[in-house]
C-alpha cells in the first residue's frame, strides 16, 4: 500500500482525487503477472499456426517434433477428443426482431482447413520455451491452399470463395434497426447528404500479452488457472463446461493484468481451454505466454467496417432522418456475436434528436483473424458517421458546424430518451440523463472555438500555416449488466478486506473501490484491502469490459460496505446502550455522539464473532456482507473532444497544438483516475486515427506485423490535454456513476478528420474526409487532389 495516509477531505471520500493504492507495489516490482507464474518442473507450450489464410490441411507428421529431447507432448485435433467440437458462443445475438444469424465458432486446433493466417492447428509441450519453438519447426504439414476472401466488399460478394463450407455466401448475420418512416422525412428533405464511410482494422496492443498458466493436482483432482483475462469467474464457467470439471474443481486467478482494453475478454481462446486441459493430461504445470508477433494473428482485432450512409436535413439545418446500410468484418467466426456492429449501429444516434432512423448492418465472414471488441467497441464507427454527416451538411447549408450541433441536441427535458432499437444489454436504447449542450458549450469554450475561427486561424494561415480546428459530440452506452458482487469484512485488526468477481486491469480498482468502502465505514482508504479476479475468493461475478466495472462492481460494493456500516452502527449502539443515531464511524473507530465512548473497528468486528453465547436470531455473525447489483440497462455517458492542429505541408506530420476534453461520466468516484482514463483513452484514439492501420494483402497475408511497421504512438505524439467534467447523475444506480472507460477513445476519429480536412482546406478542393485511419502518407494524396 502507499506509504502516505490522505486526509479525508470534508465532502468525504466520495469524489476526492487520492493517489492509487496499487502503484507502489507496480512500481516497485512486486506485482505478479502470469508471466512471473512459476513453478517446480513448470512445462512451457508453443502453438504452431497456419502460414496460410485459407487451406486445407492434407496431413500433419509430428513424429520428429515427438522425437526431440525435452519435448513432452505434441496434440493435433485428432488428439484432443472430446474437447474437439466448436467452442461456445461468448455472447449470443442480440434479440433484433428478423435477425439473420449464422454461428460459426472456432475449435481448439484448426483440423482438415484453417480460415485465417495464425490459426493454431498443433500444440507442442517441452521442458522450456526454446525447445517448444524449435520443435514446431519439426511440424510437416501439406496444405492445399484455397482461394481467399480476405477483402470485405469481395467477401460479401457472391463470387468470394466460401470461409465456411455449408453456408450460402459469408454472411454471419444480417440486422435492419428502424425509427420512424426514413423515406417519408427524406422525400420531404431540404437537403439529403449520402457519403461512403471506411473505418480500417486496428489492434489493441496492450503492453502484456495474452498468457495463461495452469497446474493440475491429480490427488484432489483440482485445476487453477492464471490467466491474463478480463474476465476470471467467466473464464472459470467457461473452462468447466469445456473441460468437463464441476465449478468447485476449478480454480481461475487473474493476477495484476498489463492492459486489457477488449481483446481478453473473449473466454475461449485456443491457447486458453488447451494449456488447462493439457496441464490436466500431463498432470504438470504447463505455461503459455503469448509473443508479439503471435499477438498480431492470435489475439482478436476490430474496426473494419463501410458505411454507406446519408443524412435528411431541413434547411435550418435541423436532422429530420438518418439511413445508414454498412459491413461489418467479422473475421473467420464470430464467438462474440453481433456486440460491435450493434454499438456501432446504436451509435449513430449520438447525442441528437433524429426522428426517423434506418440501418441495416451486414456482418461478414472473412479470411482473417477474428473481429471482437476493442476499447470502444463499435462505438467509434458510429460517432464517426454522423459526427462526418454533420459537418458536410453543416458546410453544404452555410451554417457553423457548432451551431449546427446544438441545433440538434437533445434537452435536458426530454431524458429518458427511448430510441426504440436494441442496444447490446439487449433492452431497447435509452438514455437516461444528459446535459449535452452545457458539454459542447464548454468544450467550444476551454478550446476558443469562436476566437480561433475569426481571429487565429485566418492570421495563422496568412503566415502560411497550416491550422485547423475540430470539436465533436458522442455518447456512450455503459454499465451494462448483467451484474457483478462483492463481500465487504471488517477484520479484527481493523483494515477491511473487500473481494469482487470483476477484474482488473489498471484502472484503479484499488483505489476508487476501497474510497466508496472507505466513505461508509470511516476508514482510510489506504486501510481497505481489495482482492479481485480470484474465483476462490468471490465466486459470481461477468467481468471488467464495456465501461462497466465503476457502475455494477463499484455499486455492489457500495451496497455490502453500506449494509456492513448499518451493522457496525447496530452492534455497537447495543454494545454502548444507546440510540443507533448516536453512533458515529470516523477514523477507523466507533463513537457514541457527545461522549468519550469510542472502540477500535476491528475490536467490533471482533465483538461480532463470539466464542460463547448465542447470535440472536435473524442477525449474522461477524462485521460481513456480500451484495450484488444489476442494472436494469446501460446508463449513457457523454462528452465533447475539441483539438487544434498545425500540419507541416512539406511532410504532412501533424503537431496537436490544443486539446480539450468536457466529459459527463456522472458522479467521480476518483476525479485522478478519471482523468487518468481519459488520458489512455484518448492516446489510444490518436493512435487508432493517425498512427496504426492493420494492413492485409490479397492473400490475407498481414504485411505489417511487427512493431517496426505497425506504428504506436509515443509519449511525443500525445498532447498535453484540458479536462473539465460537467455532471448529471445517473438515474439508474445509487451513486448516479456511469462509466467512463473508453470515453477518451471514442470520438478521435471524426475530431482528427474535421481538424485535418480545415488545416489544409480540403473542401475547397471538393474533398471530403471520409476515412479512419489517416496518416501523412494518405494526408499527402488527398491534399493533393485537383
Amino acid at each position: 500500500m502507499s506509504g502516505d495516509t490522505p486526509v479525508r477531505p470534508d465532502g468525504g471520500w466520495l469524489g476526492a482525487s487520492v493517489s492509487r493504492n496499487e502503484d507502489p507495489q507496480l512500481l516497485t516490482g512486486r506485482g505478479l503477472f502470469v508471466g512471473d507464474v512459476d513453478a517446480p518442473d513448470m512445462l512451457h507450450a508453443a502453438f504452431l499456426r497456419s502460414p496460410y489464410a485459407h487451406a486445407r490441411i492434407d496431413t500433419i507428421d509430428v513424429s520428429a517434433a515427438k522425437s526431440r529431447d525435452g519435448v513432452v507432448a505434441v496434440y493435433t485435433a485428432e488428439d484432443l477428443g472430446d474437447l474437439f467440437r466448436p467452442m461456445p458462443m461468448v455472447v449470443p445475438p442480440a434479440p433484433v426482431p428478423g435477425l439473420v444469424f449464422n454461428e460459426r465458432t472456432h475449435t481448439p486446433l484448426a483440423k482438415d482447413k484453417v480460415r485465417y493466417a495464425g490459426e493454431p492447428i498443433a500444440l507442442v509441450v517441452a521442458q522450456n520455451r526454446y525447445i517448444a519453438e524449435d520443435a514446431l519447426a519439426d511440424i510437416e504439414v501439406d496444405w492445399s491452399t484455397l482461394p481467399v476472401a480476405g477483402d470485405l466488399e469481395f467477401a460479401a460478394g457472391e463470387d468470394a470463395p466460401q470461409v465456411h463450407d455449408g453456408l450460402a455466401g459469408n454472411v454471419a448475420a444480417i440486422a435492419r434497426q428502424t425509427k420512424g418512416d426514413y423515406a417519408a422525412v427524406a422525400a420531404g428533405a431540404h437537403k439529403i447528404i449520402r457519403r461512403r464511410f471506411t473505418y480500417e482494422h486496428g489492434m489493441a496492443q496492450p503492453m502484456e500479452t495474452r498468457g495463461v498458466a495452469a497446474r493440475f493436482d491429480r490427488r484432489t483432482a483440482h485445476l487453477t488457472v492464471w490467466a491474463s483475462t478480463q474476465a476470471p469467474t467467466s473464464l472459470r464457467a467457461g473452462l468447466a463446461t469445456v473441460l468437463g470439471l464441476g465449478e468447485r474443481d476449478l480454480r481461475v486467478i487473474a493476477p495484476f493484468v498489463g492492459g486489457g482494453f477488449g481483446v481478453k475478454v473473449l473466454m475461449y481462446y485456443p491457447e486458453e481451454v488447451l494449456v488447462p486441459w493439457a496441464a490436466r493430461e500431463l498432470n504438470a504445470a504447463v505455461k503459455w505466454i503469448e509473443d508479439r508477433a503471435e499477438h498480431f494473428l492470435a489475439t482478436t482485432q476490430e474496426r473494419g467496417q463501410i458505411h454507406d450512409a446519408e443524412i435528411a436535413v431541413d434547411a435550418e439545418g435541423r436532422i429530420l432522418g438518418l439511413k445508414d446500410d454498412f459491413l461489418h468484418d467479422n473475421g473467420a467466426y464470430n464467438p462474440y456475436g453481433l456486440t460491435v456492429p450493434i454499438n456501432s449501429q446504436c451509435s449513430l444516434f449520438g447525442p441528437y434528436d433524429v426522428p426517423a432512423f434506418d440501418s441495416t448492418f451486414t456482418a461478414v465472414y472473412t479470411n482473417k483473424p477474428i473481429a471482437s471488441p476493442f476499447r470502444g467497441a463499435g462505438r467509434q464507427h458510429g460517432v464517426f458517421v454522423i459526427e462526418r454527416l454533420i459537418d458536410i451538411a453543416a458546410r453544404e447549408l452555410g451554417i457553423d458546424r457548432v451551431e449546427m450541433r446544438r441545433r440538434n441536441l437533445l434537452a435536458p427535458e426530454d431524458f429518458p430518451v427511448n430510441h426504440g432499437v436494441i442496444f447490446q444489454d439487449f433492452t431497447e436504447l435509452t438514455y437516461d440523463s444528459g446535459d449535452y449542450a452545457t458539454v459542447l458549450d464548454r468544450a467550444a469554450e476551454r478550446i476558443g472555438y469562436a476566437r480561433f475561427v475569426a481571429e487565429e486561424q485566418p492570421t495563422l494561415r496568412a503566415e502560411g500555416k497550416c491550422v485547423g480546428i475540430g470539436i465533436v459530440n458522442y455518447v456512450e452506452g455503459t454499465g451494462i449488466g448483467p451484474y457483478e458482487g462483492a463481500r465487504v469484512q471488517v477484520q479484527a485488526n481493523g483494515r477491511v478486506a473487500v473481494a469482487t468477481g470483476a477484474g482488473t486491469q489498471g484502472q484503479g480498482h484499488y483505489t476508487s473501490f476501497a474510497q466508496l468502502v472507505a466513505e461508509q465505514l470511516g476508514v482510510s482508504p489506504r486501510d481497505v484491502d481489495l482482492t479481485t479476479g480470484d474465483t476462490d475468493q468471490f465466486y459470481w461475478g461477468a467481468g471488467t469490459f464495456a465501461s462497466r466495472g465503476a457502475v455494477v462492481a463499484g455499486n455492489a460494493i457500495h451496497a455490502a460496505a453500506r449494509a456492513v456500516r448499518e451493522k457496525a452502527i447496530a452492534l455497537a449502539a447495543a454494545e454502548f446502550e444507546c440510540d443507533a443515531t448516536d453512533i458515529l464511524l470516523e477514523d477507523g473507530v466507533v463513537r457514541q455522539r457527545g461522549s468519550n465512548r469510542l472502540m477500535p473497528l476491528g475490536e467490533l468486528a471482533h465483538l461480532a464473532n463470539p466464542m460463547r453465547g448465542a447470535v440472536r436470531p435473524g442477525t449474522e455473525p461477524g462485521l460481513e456482507s456480500t451484495q450484488y447489483f444489476g442494472p436494469e440497462m446501460g446508463t449513457t455517458a457523454s462528452g465533447a473532444h475539441a483539438m487544434i492542429v498545425e500540419v507541416d505541408p512539406e511532410t504532412m506530420m501533424i503537431n496537436i497544438r490544443d486539446y480539450v476534453v468536457v466529459h459527463d461520466c456522472g458522479t467521480a468516484i476518483n476525479p485522478l483516475i478519471v482523468a487518468g482514463q481519459i488520458h489512455g483513452g484518448v492516446a489510444q484514439g490518436i493512435g487508432n486515427a493517425f498512427f496504426e492501420k492493420i494492413v492485409f494483402d490479397s492473400d490475407g497475408q498481414l504485411l505489417n506485423g511487427s512493431l517496426a511497421d505497425y506504428l504506436l504512438p509515443t509519449s511525443l505524439d500525445i498532447p498535453r490535454m484540458t479536462l473539465d467534467h460537467t455532471v448529471t447523475l445517473s438515474t439508474l444506480n445509487e451513486l448516479g456513476i456511469k462509466g467512463v472507460g473508453e470515453a477518451g477513445a471514442i470520438p478521435v476519429g471524426p475530431l482528427f478528420a474535421q481538424a485535418l480536412e480545415d488545416a489544409l482546406d480540403l473542401p475547397a478542393r471538393g474533398v471530403d474526409v471520409t476515412e479512419i485511419p489517416l496518416s501523412p502518407n494518405r494526408l499527402w494524396e488527398l491534399s493533393q487532389a485537383p
